[in-house]
């Protein structure tokens, strides 16, 4: 007799979120049995847990150390409600309102693996985010990081890019990682505050995932320094990681670089023109 399967309703009732049963609905692409369930989510919890499930069933590469992976904000945090995934969309619209998008990357294309060097944010307390839509602060801090620890990693990330293993690195800086995405990929340079004109065929988007163990307006719009951003071809990725562990260097997969669409877990936020302006 066929196992039954489980159901949203039941599968609440046995602890599992809606979230990790959508990520498992998505890997097997039909309702899941609760052996299927229970194992996936057994194996996850003993080996997977410094990334999100459906990135981990997907198989990716993930070397970041889970204690300055996992979320660690303050109270002020806390009593602040964590967006959802669709609501973010009008934060990122007002971040990247009269910003100015240059940048020297004109070669990317899609189809390459986006990696985050350094830490995840789980901040925003000093960011653009945090002064402009929720009023926390005057003025966002500014983003220079240890100095000491930037050198590093940008003498390393410079060597591996000298060495054709990834194309960058790019800085996480004003914006969070959401808005320096935009920067990094932008094929057009322009002087500040001059609109950018794009075809849809030339603008490179991106479609990434965000770790569940961090707040999601954190992840996107968090401004911790010493974190870079860089493109790596999916022949160079074995090797790009093998650096990163040599270099003792936490790196975060985050997704691809796409056409001209913005793609945040799943949820389309729009073309890469409505952001640049």
């Amino acid at each position: 007799m066929a196992e039954q399967q489980i159901d949203y309703e039941q599968a609440e009732t046995l602890g599992i979120s809606h979230e990790a049963y959508d990520e498992v609905l998505d890997i097997i692409g039909r309702i899941p049995t609760i052996d299927e369930l229970s194992t996936l989510l057994a194996m996850w919890e003993s080996n997977g847990k410094q990334q999100s499930l459906y990135g981990w069933l997907r198989g990716q590469k993930h070397t970041v150390e889970r204690d300055e992976y996992l979320y660690s904000g303050t109270a002020d945090h806390r009593s602040i409600r964590e967006p959802k995934v669709k609501e973010c969309l009008a934060i990122a619209k007002q971040l990247c309102n009269n910003s100015s998008f240059i940048t020297h990357h004109s070669s990317l294309s899609t189809g390459l693996l986006l990696y985050l060097v350094g830490n995840v944010s789980s901040e925003f307390a000093d960011s653009e985010y945090a002064r402009r839509c929720l009023h926390l602060v005057d003025e966002a801090m500014a983003t220079g990081g240890h100095e000491e620890d930037c050198q590093y990693i940008e003498m390393i990330l410079g060597a591996l890019e000298a060495n054709g293993l990834l194309q960058g690195p790019h800085s996480v800086t004003h914006g969070g990682l959401f808005c320096s995405l935009l920067r990094f990929l932008s094929p057009t340079q322009a002087p500040p505050n001059q609109a950018i004109k794009q075809s849809s065929n030339q603008a490179i988007g991106f479609d990434i995932l965000s770790p569940r163990e961090v707040r999601l307006d954190a992840f996107l719009f968090g401004e911790e320094a010493g974190r870079y951003l860089v493109a790596v071809d999916e022949k160079d990725d074995d090797q790009f990681l093998l650096k990163m562990d040599e270099a003792r260097l936490n790196c975060c997969f985050l997704g691809r670089t796409t056409k001209n669409r913005v793609v945040v877990d799943g949820y389309d936020f729009g073309p890469v023109n409505s952001y640049i302006k």
